[in-house]
């Protein structure tokens, strides 16, 4: 008899038509995976194989705009979920009302932040604090007539592929020698199995994930720290015996537990690749050849996406494959992945009341931070002699300077853009741009001629920590005294002034947190929710509660 291995994950619903959701599952064996749902909507279809592991992407059709459905997954005919005696509601899908002529269109709040290390196993305590997404699951299975997010935005690092818990350490010291490289890291597509496992089969996160919808996207540690840093960081890398094999797996492993779950039914149905995995009794092979085009020639893989929530719009943006690395012609985004996102932003404009820019590297970071970010991008393209380059190489990899400022062309593109989707009569009442990273949260605002209120909203982590030196360079980094010094960089780096200035108008917070967004029209709410331990367990407070456009 066929049992879940993983799963179910609510990914995609539907915002257009209120008619169709996909729900993803893995198996221990090949079957057929179903899903049925109380109102009658339903969907099968039989698992494809990757590596020897059995997965499937049910879409649901039949769902009924503006109702909540509980529903049950089936393997070959034989209920596995929800588990007997598991002490969570039902899971369900939730559909928004279907918009038109006279009709408001429904609030949309979506949940983001990122940085996730797997919580703990139960009766341990780890490093970081409670587990936000963890707490806030808690207090959605106490309160199930709650509101809960429409959707959750994972902004990168869901897996640490080289910073391991105790316990998978363990797992991986039984199967190979972890004095060979790449030691107590994860080597290949079986290892990262381990990394999802143990994360999304916590049983909060497993249950949340069930019931939310969830969108996502990579960032380093999903691969591995600083990715994609610069042209010398990949040519050291390619140079090792184990890269190869680590980054096809991850990327392969990223198609399958993260990025398949973006993708609207009809994206899917016209997905080669997805076509051939599922057509093939084995898809490896087909999938490890494009991990390896997708290594080898970035801009023949798309891995951004667009999803429109109403009158809400989202453009995914991939910040780490679509990297152009040379010295002399960096970009955060390539050619191809820049038109994406400037056609898919211009697309229909008047048409959507807020733009979300999702990019797992904030684009607007402490001024002092910024400075010394585009002053090391001049020493690395020898702006100060050759002496100078490598001493900017060896800084750039030790402090991690590589966010958009450390790409200026491509900082100063995104910040055009957003300056002309937000000017005109047919300005949205905002542009935002949603990040993570940095394990702290702030709200920045730039300032610029605009029509549409434009913020940065970053938020991280999820789970993790940051050493107090690092949280105490970030403070100096927004003070006076982080500006001066900046401006010192730019003068020794020859830069200039930056093409736009901001201020920070929230912040910086500290811990383990979640931002909300509340939608409705062209008015947005924010909040920020910490998880914060107590005597009766960990609870979410929170910290602030904003406005950030007011009706009209």
């Amino acid at each position: 008899m066929a049992g879940l291995r993983l799963g179910p994950l609510l990914r995609y619903v539907d915002w257009d038509r209120g008619a169709c959701a996909t729900v993803w599952v893995e198996t221990d064996r090949p079957c057929t995976a179903e899903v049925r749902c109380a109102d009658g909507a339903a969907g099968s279809v039989r698992t494809f194989q990757i590596a020897g592991h059995h997965y499937a992407l049910v879409p649901v059709t039949g769902l009924t705009p503006g109702t909540t459905t509980t529903y049950e997954v089936l393997l070959d005919g034989v209920r596995v979920w929800p588990l007997s005696g598991s002490g969570f509601p039902s899971s369900t899908i939730t559909m928004p009302a279907v918009t038109g002529p006279g009709r408001a269109a429904p609030e949309l709040r979506l949940t983001f932040g990122s940085c996730r290390q797997a919580a703990p196993p139960a009766g341990r305590r780890g490093p970081h604090g409670p587990d936000a997404l963890d707490t806030l699951a808690a207090r959605l299975a106490a309160e199930p007539e709650a509101v809960r997010p429409d959707v959750l935005l994972l902004l990168g690092d869901q897996v640490y592929a080289d910073q391991l818990s105790r316990e998978t350490r363990r797992w991986l010291a039984a199967r190979r020698d972890l004095r060979e490289a790449p030691g107590a890291q994860v080597a290949d597509y079986e290892e990262y199995t381990r990394l999802y496992y143990e994360s999304w089969l916590d049983p909060e996160i497993r249950w949340l994930l069930s019931t939310v919808p969830s969108l996502q996207i990579f960032d380093d540690h999903d691969v591995v720290d600083d990715w994609n840093t610069s042209e010398a960081w990949l040519a050291g890398m390619r140079a090792t015996p184990w890269w190869r094999e680590r980054v096809l797996s991850g990327l392969m492993s990223y198609w399958v537990y993260q990025h398949l779950g973006n993708l609207s039914p009809a994206e899917l149905a016209a997905d080669e690749l997805y076509g051939a995995v599922r057509a093939s009794p084995d898809g490896t092979e087909a999938l490890r050849a494009f991990a390896a085009r997708a290594d080898a020639d970035p801009g023949s893989v798309r891995w951004s996406y667009r999803r429109d929530f109403g009158r809400s719009r989202l453009l995914m943006v991939d910040t780490r494959a679509a990297r152009v690395l040379a010295e002399d012609g960096r970009a955060m985004l390539d050619p191809a992945e820049h038109q994406w996102l400037r056609e898919n932003a211009l697309a229909g404009h008047g048409g959507y009341d807020h733009l979300l820019i999702g990019s797992s590297l904030p684009w607007l970071m402490p001024p002092l931070i910024h400075d010394a970010e585009v002053w090391n991008a001049a020493l690395c393209r020898g702006e100060r002699g050759p002496r100078w380059a490598r001493i900017g190489e060896d800084l750039r990899r030790r402090a991690d300077l590589e966010h958009w400022a450390a790409f200026p062309g491509s900082f100063a593109a995104l910040s055009d853009l957003i300056e002309e989707v937000g000017t005109g009569p047919r300005a949205p009442a905002s542009v935002m741009v949603l990040s993570g990273d940095v394990h702290h949260a702030y709200v920045a605002e730039p300032r610029i001629p605009s029509t549409s209120r434009v913020f940065q909203l970053t938020c991280s982590p999820v789970h993790n920590s940051i050493h107090l030196a690092v949280k105490w360079g970030f403070r100096l980094g927004w003070s006076r005294v982080g500006r001066w010094l900046g401006r010192a960089f730019s003068r020794h780096g020859r830069t200039g002034r930056p093409p736009l200035s901001w201020r920070r108008t929230g912040g910086p917070w500290f811990g383990n947190q979640l931002m909300t967004l509340a939608l409705a029209g062209r008015t947005a709410r924010l909040w920020l929710d910490q998880a914060r331990s107590g005597g009766s367990g960990a609870r979410l407070v929170t910290v602030l509660e904003r406005r950030l456009t007011e009706p009209e």
